[in-house]
């Protein structure tokens, strides 16, 4: 009989947990004051969700009675609204770190996810701390979280001898649903405790399936509204001082305007007019002595809120708009070249993007560049005359994706680049897949693509992949294998490192699933990778890495890795030449990481690493180390130093060519090098509260590379002693940037920004080991370059300006 009832029991709990739970709202009249009180007398009639239930470490455990968790979700004509009871035993101990907005901190959090289709593809997520402060972000289970989407809504959250209350209000304008009279949404709701580092969520998210979206519950009771009007206006004026010791002083006055504007229910239309991006974060330049550019982050909010459409197929690499121009100027023996812009400036761009209730996806971005020059000094006849370097052009990407199933997709993607004249245009076409079945358990996911490229030796290529996986439970596995043609180059909007090859690859993993004797979670895996030169078939990368990650009860994290090249390889980059290589030997390697519980006010991380190469005297090892300290719910610091060594590295610093008319240099010179890093980062906020805050961010970067002496590269991929070679082609790049700004929102969607940076570089052959010179050398007034600036950005919605008027 015992074993019948726990059966039954048993049963009954997984049928609870796996049906979606179903939360009736109600539609109200009265006035709502989001003051996170509740004491409006309609919360009390609302219905209530509970119940919540273990997301993380224990999945599918229920919140215990003294954390019981209860929602209420009411509605009128413009908005929805959330009411939080959040009981806690000890309120005292809830953490409430002040941060910026959608940073989360040492902080309790409490959100709703919100599908108005209902269609498991994607969630609107809105969060609360409990010190006040708000983030949200668009989730899909393809692209995972995107804090780069803002949206405006009001929330307000207080501590009390009970626990904490969140009242929020989330107006229509910031969702997407049907214009359908009677309304079904997906919902859930999610709740941190951070001091455990416990999750909860309101519907049961299974763990073991390979999907978040899709296990939602849902919302009924929204009936008789009508998708506002989505139109919102973003004026702005920026004033910036420079100075640095080659110029005066002056100062510019910068004026523009953003707008988003819902084309339907499912689209909108995003524009930026006379952009201004000069309060971005700045680049973390390094001494790059690889074959390949320096691939930089997106730092400009127009490029990175809202694209989760533009990533399908990884075709565009958006710091190409407006980035460097595509020629270099060409001076004649008797000129120099005395201003050569760095970057090109964006006239103004647009995006339209959306999905249809039918499940298709359209994705549209259009940016225009102006006609950039170079000014060439002629030393003969001290003229001076202008050469273009980049045309006017125009950008553009075209995204239609079809999702079905709920869980799968297929996109058509293109991206096209037209350069005014008789400049470079690059065109690329793509098929994109990503196939789930049913039960979320497998997937088959995989892209086309073909390359034009339209110049003065117009070329074509292909690109394709293919990658079968579980998805699902304890163990999982993949394989998968790609191709590229030697003519396939995205490189106008996109960017690609590595042509001309075929590659197979591996992986296993397991993990655990709820909490063991030691560790709240647990995973292992390994992976394995072989590329091919596709012409010759020389195998040009191999590597096996083996990854342990863990979290123990006291919610430190710990994990290792081992990594090794057993075969040696063929390298085909490094000579940057046609159809030579340099052979690599065989490597293995490990590292270690070590980070505790950010929790506590003091925490740190730790991370060596070393490996050695089948070469006399070669190796490369490293370490960073990172402790930062929470002062008080207000003030924190990061500092974080890095090191890493590599000896007797062998690497490309020349080629000679005696034949003018030869395919390929006559000779190509590596040098056996030791190459010495050094970075120190520092970053700090104060925050009044969480609309104002102080933020402080600073970096000093060393890199020098010491040729110790000169190789050549024979025709059978060897390195030879080249006593001939005298040339300094020593490296030695250091940097300094710092970041001083004060932020506050104002008003929602509307912020004031003042910021004080100061930056200095400088790339010499001959190296000075002395640090502290090298560092101090960076902060004098003729190396610094400074710029201080007021941006003020208010927003206004056209739905609130039409109800005061």
């Amino acid at each position: 009989m015992k074993n019948q009832f726990l059966f039954c029991f048993l049963l009954l709990s997984f049928v609870g947990y796996s049906q979606k739970k179903v939360l009736q709202t109600k539609f109200i009249s009265e006035k709502i004051e989001i003051d996170g009180k509740l004491e409006e007398p309609i919360w009390q009639s609302a219905a209530i969700a509970s119940d919540f239930i273990m997301f993380e470490p224990d999945n599918g455990k229920p919140i215990p009675e003294n954390k019981k968790t209860e929602i209420r979700v009411l509605y009128d004509n413009d908005a929805i609204y959330i009411g939080a009871l959040l009981n806690d035993e000890n309120p005292e101990k809830i953490l409430k770190e002040i941060t910026q907005r959608d940073n989360f901190g040492t902080s309790d959090l409490f959100g709703v996810f919100i599908n108005g289709f209902n269609d498991g593809q994607q969630d609107f997520q809105f969060f609360v701390n409990a010190a006040d402060g708000q983030a949200d972000c668009i989730t899909t289970d393809t692209n995972g979280e995107d804090y780069s989407w803002d949206a405006v809504w009001k929330s307000k959250a207080v501590i009390t001898d009970k626990g904490w209350v969140v009242e929020m209000r989330i107006p229509y304008a910031a969702l997407r649903f049907s214009a359908e009279n009677k309304q079904t949404w997906g919902l859930n709701f999610f709740r941190e405790i951070r001091r455990d580092r416990f999750k909860y969520t309101w519907n049961f998210i299974d763990l073991k399936l390979g999907t978040f979206t899709q296990q939602t519950g849902v919302l009924e009771g929204i009936e008789n509204i009508k998708p506002p009007t989505r139109l919102f206006l973003l004026p702005y004026s920026s004033f910036y001082v420079n100075a640095n010791a080659a110029q005066k002083t002056y100062g510019t006055l910068k004026g523009g305007l953003d707008l988003k504007y819902g084309i339907n229910d499912a689209f909108t239309l995003d524009m930026i007019l006379i952009p201004d991006f000069g309060q971005t974060k700045y680049d973390d330049q390094i001494l790059n002595l690889g074959p390949f550019e320096q691939q930089f982050n997106e730092n400009r909010p127009f490029f990175t809120e809202g694209t989760d459409l533009f990533s399908k197929g990884n075709l565009v690499y958006s710091r190409r708009i407006g980035g460097n121009p595509i020629n270099y100027p060409s001076p004649e023996a008797n000129e120099e070249i005395i201003d050569n812009p760095a970057s090109v400036n964006l006239i103004n761009a647009l995006k339209v993007s959306g999905r249809t209730k039918n499940g298709l996806g359209v994705g549209i971005l259009n940016a225009v560049t102006e006609k950039t020059y170079a000014t060439i000094f002629n030393k003969s006849t001290q003229q001076t005359r202008k050469e273009v370097v980049e045309p006017l052009a125009n950008y553009n990407v075209l995204v239609l994706d079809q999702r079905f199933r709920k869980n799968s997709s297929i996109a058509f993607v293109n991206t096209n680049v037209t350069r005014n004249g008789s400049f470079r245009d690059g065109n690329v076409t793509a098929l994109v897949w990503d196939l789930n079945t049913k039960k979320n358990t497998y997937n088959l996911a995989g892209d086309f693509k073909y390359s034009y490229v339209n110049s003065i030796d117009a070329k074509k290529g292909i690109n394709s992949q293919l990658n079968f996986s579980e998805t699902s439970g304890k163990f999982r596995y993949g394989v998968g294998a790609d191709i590229t043609t030697k003519d396939f180059d995205n490189n106008d909007l996109g960017i690609n490192f590595e042509t001309n090859y075929y590659s197979i690859y591996g992986n296993s993993s397991y993990r655990i699933l709820n909490p063991t004797k030691y560790f709240n979670s647990f995973s292992a895996r390994i992976n394995a990778y072989s590329q091919f030169q596709k012409e010759t078939g020389k195998i040009q990368s191999n590597n096996i890495n083996i990854q342990i990650n863990s979290n123990d009860k006291k919610n430190h994290y710990f994990g290792l890795g081992m990594d090794a090249n057993p075969i040696e390889t063929y390298d085909y980059y490094e000579p940057r030449a046609t159809n030579r290589f340099v052979i690599r030997p065989t490597k293995i390697g490990g590292f270690i990481y070590i980070s505790t519980n950010y929790n506590n006010p003091f925490a740190i991380d730790f991370n060596p690493s070393y490996a050695v190469f089948d070469e006399p005297g070669r190796n490369s090892y490293g370490f960073s180390v990172g402790p930062r300290y929470r002062f008080s719910d207000k003030l924190s610091l990061n500092y974080n130093f890095n090191f890493f060594r590599q000896n007797n590295n062998k690497g490309y610093i020349d080629s000679i060519n005696d034949d003018m008319n030869a395919a390929t240099p006559n000779t190509i010179v590596f040098a056996n090098r030791n190459v010495i890093t050094y970075s120190n980062t520092l970053s700090g906020k104060y925050a009044l509260n969480s609309q104002m805050t102080f933020n402080i961010a600073l970096r000093h970067y060393w890199s020098y590379a010491e040729n110790k002496n000169a190789l050549s590269l024979e025709q059978n991929g060897r390195l030879e002693d080249f006593t001939g070679y005298t040339a300094n082609k020593n490296s030695s790049f250091y940097s300094w940037n710092a970041d001083l700004s004060y932020t506050w929102w104002f008003a929602p969607g509307s912020q004031v920004s003042v910021l004080y940076r100061n930056n200095a570089g400088a790339f010499e052959r001959n190296i000075n080991k002395e640090f502290t010179s090298n560092v101090t050398s960076l902060l004098t007034n003729e190396a610094l370059n400074h710029i201080f600036s007021i941006s003020v950005r208010y927003f206004i919605d056209y739905n609130e300006v039409k109800n005061k008027f």
